[in-house]
Order: structure tokens, then sequence, then C-alpha cells
């Protein structure tokens, strides 16, 4: 009884709370519901609308991470103002999201037109340049044909854009004019296939293809030498920069470079965006943007990769599972992800680099950022603003400017008027090669570090000679100097030995005559081979050699010096007592 009577008692409370329920009004569910939704969206978007309201709109220092005996901080960053101040959102716009999404559907940018360049690469490759000079934006009227004088001191302002980005991009448009505003001419590398023009070889760019960027810089420092030449790489762009200034190292032309939202390291990127359900969208809108570009180049991708998997692909890992792997000679995505990540380069970066990255991009996450890497080397800066989602960075109510477009000002403008620009390496252009063989002289097959395999004609060819020659000459001028020394005490000895007859230096002249052009017709086959093995592995090669030139040039000279002994003994005694 006591059983049946608690679970009258329960059910008669609980129809007494649903009664209760039921009196109250409709309309303050919804509030309810709408108050939590808000709540979540709030979290969910990661907006900061009331964060920058309760700090008065003040916006949020620049963190900024550097070497402590940094040069380039010291003498540059210090004094730049946009770096060493604050940044604050447009306050209808104060979430990662809404500043990317803004930036890619609308992003003010300012009207103006290009004029192109068509530049054909040595493997069959067009490569779009798109100028815009400052006398331009000066003018206020873009010609299409505005040449620049090769005697032309202006800085110039070499920009490599994004994935499936083009010069017709909102974030490049605000980059360009803003240079060029500041006096600067620009010109924009557009990637194969992009800005409306077609692909014609079978090389396709990639998140690690640097040779593009380094055959265009080094044209447009031998068009222009008295330019000095920057560059800014944006998302994609800016993996591609760092990398190549980690691959050339103090060979590069640049002067100062500007790495904008750069990815870092792409496997862990990889693994980001696909871990949240906001991530997966971006990692889907990408995937998009990607076929549509395979789309315009249908011909040669079903011809060098797997079309229907490019049809199916859900995400950016199955475009290059189906695509870049195959057209790249990857052999896993994985391995294409290590290869090309520009985080292994850093150390190796000798050009002043400022690094922009938001700590809340929302498709290059702070977890790839080398801090470490960045820290220890005296070139590099590292800024990293609370918010600006990812190439946004919008300021001000109307969201008219970008505000990294303005630090890039700042801090370029610092270096140019500074004696810190780096100035390239000098490379002796002077040393020829003699090669008896057709095969040396012709084009051949190169596999860049990054997979992508491209035929190289006659004129890269013989830079790759003349940067081996270098190498060659340097062992070679070594090994003279130790047969000089060597000489000279060969040369003691002699004279020590009174008996001996002038003419015993002459019997002996041509014997050591003959050796010489012996021993140099074996260093010229020796360098033949090493031109061939150094094309495949040179660090290894020069490695090899200097150990070989230590290790057997006590043999060489012992054998040497016993072998003039013996030619010194079957002088004939008559010449001695002629003396």
């Amino acid at each position: 009884m006591d059983l049946i009577s608690f679970d009258e008692s329960c059910l008669n409370a609980y129809k007494q709370l649903f009664h209760s329920l039921f009196l109250i009004p409709i309309s303050h569910y919804v509030l309810a519901f709408a108050l939590i939704f808000s709540v979540f969206l709030y979290n969910f978007l990661e907006i900061h609308f009331f964060h920058d309201l309760f700090s008065g709109f003040r916006g949020d220092r620049i963190a900024l991470t550097f070497n402590p005996s940094s040069h380039i901080y010291d003498a540059i960053v210090s004094n730049c103002r946009i770096l060493n101040g604050r940044y604050l959102a447009t306050p209808w716009l104060s979430s990662p999201h809404f500043q990317t999404a803004f930036l890619n559907f609308s992003g003010n940018p300012p009207v103006f037109s290009y004029s192109r360049q068509l530049f054909h690469a040595s493997d069959g490759g067009t490569i779009a340049l798109d100028w815009l000079t400052s006398s331009d934006v000066s003018r206020g009227t873009f010609e299409i044909n505005n040449a620049i004088s090769k005697d032309d001191t202006t800085p110039l302002m070499v920009i490599i854009p994004g994935l499936t980005s083009d010069s017709t991009s909102a974030y490049i448009k605000h980059l360009a004019f803003g240079m060029a505003k500041h006096g600067w001419n620009v010109v924009v590398i557009n990637h194969r296939g992009l800005g409306g023009v077609s692909v014609t070889s079978d090389c396709f760019y990639n998140a690690g293809w640097t040779e593009d960027a380094r055959i265009v810089f080094d044209y447009l420092h031998n068009q222009y030498p008295k330019a000095p030449l920057f560059a800014i790489g944006t998302s994609i762009g800016a993996n591609i920069l760092v990398k190549y200034l980690g691959e050339d190292r103090e060979e590069v032309p640049v002067a100062g470079a500007v790495a904008i939202c750069n990815p870092w390291d792409l496997l862990i990127g990889d693994r980001f965006i696909c871990r949240r359900l906001v991530q997966k969208l971006y990692d889907r809108a990408l995937t998009i943007g990607l076929q549509g570009y395979a789309k315009l180049h249908e011909p040669r991708y079903s011809r060098l990769a797997n079309w229907e998997g490019i049809k199916k692909s859900r995400s950016i890992r199955d475009f290059d599972n189906f695509a870049t792997c195959l057209v790249g000679k990857f052999e896993t995505v994985d391995t294409y992800y290590r290869r090309c990540s520009s985080s292994s380069y850093v150390q190796n970066v000798s050009v002043p680099l400022l690094c922009i990255s938001a700590l809340d991009d929302p498709v290059c996450t702070r977890e790839a950022i080398p801090w470490d890497e960045c820290r220890a080397n005296k070139n590099i800066v590292l800024a990293t603003p609370q918010h600006g989602g990812h190439l946004a960075f919008f300021e001000g109510i109307t969201a008219s400017r970008l505000w990294w477009v303005r630090a890039t000002v700042d801090f370029l403008g610092v270096l140019h008027s500074s004696p810190h620009m780096h100035v390239q390496k000098a490379k002796n252009s002077d040393l020829q090669l003699s090669v008896g063989s057709s095969i040396d002289q012709g084009s051949y097959v190169n596999i860049a570090e990054d997979g992508m395999v491209a035929p190289v004609g006659n004129e890269h060819a013989g830079n790759n000679k003349v940067e081996l020659l270098a190498g060659l000459e340097k062992i070679r001028n070594e090994e003279c100097d130790e047969m000089v020394s060597a000489t000279e005490q060969k040369q003691h000895l002699i004279e020590a030995k009174s008996d001996l007859a002038p003419s015993a230096a002459q019997v002996s002249g041509p014997s050591s005559n003959l050796q010489g052009v012996k021993s140099f017709d074996v260093i010229a086959t020796v360098k033949r081979c090493l031109n061939h093995l150094s094309c495949q592995n040179r660090k290894s090669m020069w490695l090899l050699v200097y150990i070989a030139v230590i290790t057997s040039w006590p043999l060489v000279g012992s054998a040497l010096r016993i072998f003039s002994r013996k030619k010194l003994r079957n002088v004939p005694p008559a010449i001695s007592h002629r003396r």
C-alpha cells in the first residue's frame, strides 16, 4: 500500500510540474532558447566582442618572438610602430570565422588593373606575372604596357599567393595597392594554371614547389639589378617562400621577406583541419576550390592523376592522394606533407624575415608554429596577434583596411632604409668546364627535393656546373698549396746533393712534366665523374671528395718522393764528374 501511494504522489507532482510549464508563455521559451543558442554560437565561433568591449576597445598587444641577440629586432622591428602597437578587430567582425568568411566573400578590395607579363619556364610551363607600379597608383591611371627601366632603383615587391588564389584575390589586391601606394613596384607570381593562364607542361604547383619562385626571383634580379628585391608569401605561398629561403640560404637575391599565415607543418595542419566541425567546413571549402582548379585542367589531370578520385574527393587529403602525390611522384600523402613543410627549413633562413600568424587562425593552427626554431634564428622575428583569422586582420568600423598589410609596409620600409638588407652571396661565374660528352651539354631531368620532376635545359645545367666548379676549384687550390709545399721540400733535398749537375734537372724535368700531365688528366676524369654524381647528391659527394683528398695525399706524396729518388739514382756518374 505504501508503494502504491508513493507512486501516486510522484505522478501528481509531475502533473503539477507540467501544468505549471504550460502556464509559462511560449515567448519566454523562445527567449531562453535564443539565449542558450547564442552562448553556444559565441563559443563555437570564437567571438571575442565582449572581451574587446570590457577592454575598452583598446585591442591586444602584438606578441613578438625573436632571438635575444637579433639585430633584426634591435635595428628594425623595434622601430616599427605598427608591430609594437595593438591590434583591434572590426567590432562586427570580432570572430576569426567572420573575418575569414568576409575576406573570401567580399573583402572590400581596392579597384585597379594589373599589367600582365607571361614568363616561360624551361620545362615549357607558363607563369603569369601581374605588375602594379608606383607610378600607376600615383597617377591614378593603370597602363597595360607600363614598362620599368632596367636601371630603376625603386624597390620591387614580389608576392606569392595562397592555395588556389591569384592576383585578383581581395587580400592580394589590398597588399599590392598598399605597397604601390607607398612607392614600391609590385609583381604577383600567379601559380601555374591560375590567373586565367592554361597549364602548358606536366608540372603543377604544390605546397612545396619552390622552382617557380626560384627562377622568377633570379629573372627579376638579373632584369632589374639595381632594384632591391623583397618577397611576401601568404598562406601556402608563405610556406613556399620560407622553404625557398631555407633551401638557397645566402644565395637568394632577396633583400627581405614577410610570411603571412604560414601553415608551417603540413602534417599537423592536416590533422587540425579534420578535428572539429568548423574546421571540416574549411576543409570542404578548400577541396571544392582545388576540384575547380583541376576541372580547368582536366585533360592533363585525367592523364597524370586519378580523375575519378579527384571528383570524389571530400577533403584536401583526398585530393592530395589522388592528384598531388601522383603528379609530384610522392609515395604517400604524409611523405608529401613532410617533405614540403617549411618548418624544417627555418633554421637555414639567412634573410631578414618577419612572420605574422594569428593565434586564432581557423585554417593554419598555432600548434604548427616552430617557436623554438624561430627564436633560435637571429634573422627571424615572429609576430603573433591574438586575433585576425586567416589572412584577414580587418580593422576600422568599415573594415576597409588589413592590419597585416600596414605592418608589412612598416617593416619593409624600415628595412629598406637600414643597412641590414640581405645581400646575395657572390657566385664565381668565370669558371668553365670542358666536358667531352655531349650528354652533359643537353637537357636532363631534374628531380627536386619536393618530388616534382621537370626537364632542365642548358641554361639551368650551366648554373649547376658553375656551382659545382666553385667547389672543385676550392679543392684544387688546396691541393695546389700542398703540392707547392711538397715541391719546395723536394727542392731543398735536391740542392743538398752537391754532386748533381744542372742536366739532372733537365732529365727529371720531362718526367715531372709527364707526371703533371697525367695527374691533370686524372683530375679532369674525376671532375666529369663528380659532375654526374653530384647532380644526385651534392653534399655527400663533397664530403667524400674532401675525405679522399685528405686521406690519399700522404700516400701520393710518399710515392712521388720515392719515384723522384729513383730517378735521381739513375743519373749517370759522368754527369756528376763534369761538374
